[in-house]
């Protein structure tokens, strides 16, 4: 591994959020300094920097955390100090107690590092008073409230453009592998072939598993959100529309394990084959149709009639076909209510 793919990331933070977290931190060090001007405001600016996330949901929770981390970090670090007094390995001392009392408390990872985080500040840069440690818990909160604040008013985040791309991505995917299957249906091919089929389609499930965390974080992102009456809409769209497409990934997946299990060459021959193909490109074709509903791509040109206008009614297939022919046409009819919605309530 590339130290490069080590310490950086796939993507830039957004500079938005780069500048609203250099705004709270120093917007809160002024502030802090205004209320306690004998000490310089480090909880402050701390608590701001990290309580600005992408979400305003995800800056509540930091704020609660950070907040709850310092005010047991300070108490640990006073009481360690009454009890043993000023010694040199006071510090570790703290450390190792602020570990113990976050186990203890069954706190949550970023609570569970704040602790000691915070005994050890005010033991080195402090000193360790009642009223030293209380002043550190305001100054923490008022950091903490400054970076909540800063997310809140100055264009709260939102993610639901990449919930969007990611549900896009899974329906042309899913449309794509319909049309693959239309094609190994009508055309013989060789097992690895087959077996590059059935793998691609089992792809589908990284994609829709993508698609479902996008939603999950365009849904956090809009909890607390002022903006979120105006985008609720939106994210419920791409939801609905996942969860029509979630049981395409199973069906697509099942008919392509049942092509090349049962495959031989003279499938490709039977007529049944050739009208199962047509429905799939049609149900390629319906599918993009519905997933492209109001992007650009849609709007661009006229409207297009839907294809899947009347199910496939085929006669007795051979029989050393059938059990194919069977799964794919029971695959098919899920995958043609799925997309036209029937069976909904």
């Amino acid at each position: 591994m590339r130290l490069a793919d080590i310490v950086q990331a796939s993507t830039r933070v957004p500079l938005l959020q780069v500048a609203k977290t250099a705004v709270a931190a120093v917007a809160s060090w002024f502030l802090a300094l205004a209320v306690f001007p004998e000490q310089v405001p480090v909880f402050a600016s701390v608590a701001a920097l990290l309580v600005v996330q992408p979400s305003v949901n995800q800056s509540f929770g930091k704020a609660i955390e950070r907040s709850l981390g310092v005010l047991v970090g300070v108490l640990v670090a006073l009481g360690a100090a009454l009890l043993f007094g000023e010694q040199s390995w006071l510090v570790l001392v703290a450390i190792v107690l602020s570990l113990f009392v976050a186990w203890a408390l069954r706190l949550t990872p970023g609570s569970s590092v704040q602790i000691p985080i915070s005994a050890m500040l005010v033991l080195s840069i402090g000193a360790a008073t009642p009223e030293y440690a209380a002043a550190r818990v305001v100054e923490t909160i008022i950091g903490a409230l400054v970076g909540l604040l800063v997310n809140v008013l100055i264009v709260p985040p939102l993610a639901l453009a990449p919930a969007r791309l990611a549900v896009l991505r899974l329906g042309r995917r899913i449309a794509e592998e319909l049309e693959r299957l239309a094609a190994v249906l009508t055309e013989p091919d060789d097992r690895a072939e087959l077996d590059a089929a059935l793998e691609s389609a089992r792809a589908l499930r990284e994609l829709r598993q993508a698609a479902s965390d996008a939603i999950r974080s365009g849904r956090e992102s809009l909890t607390l959100n002022p903006r979120r009456t105006r985008y609720r809409d939106q994210l419920e769209r791409d939801v609905a529309l996942l969860d029509r497409m979630e049981p395409l990934v199973t069906q697509v997946i099942g008919m392509a394990r049942a092509v090349r299990d049962h495959w031989d060459a003279s499938l490709s021959e039977v007529p049944a084959s050739a009208g199962i193909a047509e429905e799939l490109r049609r149900a390629a074709h319906d599918l993009r149709l519905l997933v492209e509903a109001g992007t650009e791509t849609d709007d661009a040109g006229p409207e297009e009639p839907p294809a899947l206008t009347r199910p496939l009614v085929i006669a007795a297939p051979p029989p050393g076909h059938w059990i194919v022919i069977g799964a794919l046409m029971e695959d098919l009819r899920r995958v043609r209510e799925e997309i036209r919605g029937e069976g909904r309530s």
